[in-house]
């Protein structure tokens, strides 16, 4: 052992030892003088900003969901574990434990995702009283609850599991309800809080009255619109069918969809009150100027071409006015006021009412609908003069609404929103909406001139079955053959209705539209109706006057000028478009004959068909329409 120890050896390890100390205290001087790297920081928590209505009813509230995870492979009872979670989880305890026992070597596996904070401390005293704590585990992850169900849901629009909007409001205001920076308070960022323009009760009463006619009809689809003349503000946005937002995941996309901000269409026929709002404006029709239709608009280009476009009605109408034409909505008489404008100048009118265009409302992916251009390959001779009617042109339902403020508003019309208050996690506000007014569109005399002319529809026109007793209503109905894929579709009609009161100072737009409804399909008919309940509900919901308002009756007939008498030969003649002033003096002198007439207004069918043999005590059956 001495011998080991020798001076050199010990030397030797002396100097390794020295070397070694050194190198360690040179490495710890050198970590100790350099610069160390901060830790990084923990992000701070968002928390989402609660959708309510304008008085504050909630429509969107931030709360908290739990993904319910096991550990299969720890589980020693399946089937008692099944039993008694099965029912709390509004799951089959069966089926459970059949996916348990399928799973039972994993060591992770989702029971059920986003139950709700009842049902997690429901599960929870059982897993605690059971000792399963071990292998049962609550992962809580943020979420909303729509309190209302589907009510506005298209407008409200749906937060996915990752916290961020996926439509709607939701989508479009994600900054605003979910700031990704801000003031950090308790690391806690707050989102703010969106007050709506829509009055949820009244959203209510219209979306009864909404989904009646949706009933009745049993149409695909029905938009109804309301907005406040003089704000610009939504107060009711109902698009069916929708979605109940609380079960948003498994709803299909007809039920997601934002008709009245995503779907272009054809207008038909309400179309014309700004079309009429165009040439009387310009000054190339005046409301005295007189235009002579026959039912019938034909003209013959340089090229050879016939231009011809019938009237629904195509018995003549003789001579009459601007005010006459949108009573009877006669295309004969807007195909020729086509004809004193250029393409330009109309142009100009229909971009200024906001066609073709987006209208800035707080809704992701809006339509600019389509306003051709005579540079356009599908410009036509007759392009003009069939978009004066309401054709060759697609709109949007937030498009016609925008549009009809500038006549409701005396030619300035409020830009449409939907956000009337932002408030901060306190109630203080940080936005109130001020009304935003546009460029003028219109002389606010041809404002004033057109409602008139709406009101006329209404007293007796296609409009009389909006009409209200107690209180003045301006309309236009329209029915549009739906043109899809390039050729109209057989049978599938749009039939919509404006109406704006009161007329003599107006406050409230309605516009509906129904999509492809069976059976009766003319916007007389089936849209007119459901604009007067509106107005009714709207009226004694916000408290508006109905006294001193002009009683508007509506006889059943429209008078227009009688044509050529009605004669009967060998074979029946086409009753189509004559009156039923027509029909009397041919009912009390054929007493051969017997006739079967069904409804008001001009004949749309009959049975049997033109061209049939007569004969000696045959029923002819005659259905008429307004």
């Amino acid at each position: 052992m001495n011998g080991f120890y020798k001076n050199g050896r010990l030397w030797f390890f002396a100097v390794l030892l020295s070397l070694f100390s050194a190198y360690i205290i040179f490495v710890y001087a050198r970590l100790s003088m350099s610069h160390q790297p901060e830790l990084k920081k923990q992000n701070p928590t968002i928390e989402r900003g609660s959708i309510v209505d304008r008085n504050g009813k909630p429509l969107a509230v931030l709360t908290n969901f739990y993904h319910f995870v096991v550990t299969p492979k720890l589980i020693k009872n399946i089937e008692e574990f099944a039993y008694l979670t099965g029912p709390i989880l509004s799951l089959n305890p069966i089926e459970l434990e059949n996916k348990l026992y399928e799973n039972k070597d994993e060591s992770f596996l989702y029971i059920k995702k986003k139950i709700t904070q009842e049902n997690r401390d429901e599960l929870y005293k059982i897993i605690e009283d059971k000792g399963w704590v071990h292998f049962c585990r609550f992962d809580k992850v943020p979420g909303r609850v729509y309190p209302m169900n589907d009510l506005a849901s298209s407008l409200i629009g749906f937060m996915g599991d990752s916290g961020k909007g996926l439509s709607g409001m939701e989508f479009s205001q994600q900054e605003i309800l979910s700031p990704t920076d801000g003031k950090v308070e308790n690391d806690i960022i707050y989102g703010k809080n969106i007050f709506l323009t829509i009055d949820a009760n009244l959203q209510y009463k219209l979306e009864k009255i909404a989904k009646d006619t949706m009933s009745t009809t049993l149409a695909e689809s029905l938009i109804l619109l309301v907005a406040d003349c003089k704000t610009g503000e939504i107060l009711s946005y109902i698009n069916l069918p929708s979605v109940n937002l609380n079960e948003y995941t498994s709803s299909s996309s007809e039920e997601q969809k934002d008709r009245a901000a995503v779907n272009a269409y054809e207008p038909g026929s309400v179309f014309k009150i700004f079309t009429a709002a165009s040439y009387v404006d310009s000054g190339k029709v005046a409301p005295t100027t007189l235009i002579y239709t026959t039912g019938s608009y034909r003209r013959g280009t340089n090229l050879g071409e016939l231009i011809r476009i019938e009237c629904h009605d195509p018995h003549p109408h003789g001579w009459g006015t601007i005010r006459e034409a949108l009573e009877y909505s006669c295309n004969d008489a807007f195909a020729q006021m086509s004809e004193t404008m250029s393409n330009e100048d109309f142009l100009n009118y229909l971009k200024r009412f906001g066609f073709g265009e987006r209208t800035g409302l707080e809704v992701p992916s809006e339509t600019r609908g389509l306003l051709k251009s005579p540079d356009d390959a599908s410009w036509s001779a007759r392009t003009k003069a069939t978009i004066s009617i309401g054709q060759e042109i697609s709109v949007s339902a937030l498009q016609m609404l925008q549009a009809s403020l500038a006549i409701a508003n005396k030619g300035i019309p409020p830009k449409l929103t939907f956000i009337k208050r932002i408030t901060d996690k306190d109630g203080n506000d940080e936005y109130n909406h001020t009304p935003e007014y546009k460029a003028r569109v219109i002389k606010s005399s041809t404002a004033d001139f057109i409602i008139s002319c709406m009101q006329k529809v209404t007293q007796s026109g296609t409009g009389h079955r909006a009409g209200l007793k107690d209180v003045s209503i301006g309309t236009k109905t329209g029915t549009a053959q739906i043109f899809e894929k390039g050729k109209l579709l057989e049978n599938e009609y749009i039939s919509s209705c404006m109406g704006i009161f009161p007329v003599e100072d107006p406050q409230i737009v309605v516009y509906i539209v129904i999509n492809k409804a069976q059976g009766e399909n003319l916007g007389g008919r089936i849209a007119a109706p459901v604009i007067r309940s509106a107005a009714d509900a709207i009226i004694d919901y916000m408290g508006m006057t109905r006294e001193g308002a002009a009683s508007l009756e509506h006889s059943g007939l429209i008078s227009i000028k009688e044509g050529n008498p009605i004669t009967i030969g060998k074979v029946l003649p086409n009753f189509k478009g004559r009156s039923k002033r027509d029909l009397f003096p041919l009912v009390d002198g054929r007493k051969d004959l017997n006739f079967v007439i069904n409804g008001e207004g001009w004949v749309v069918s009959q049975n049997p068909e033109a061209g049939t043999e007569v004969t000696e005590g045959m029923t002819i059956e005659l259905n008429l329409e307004h």
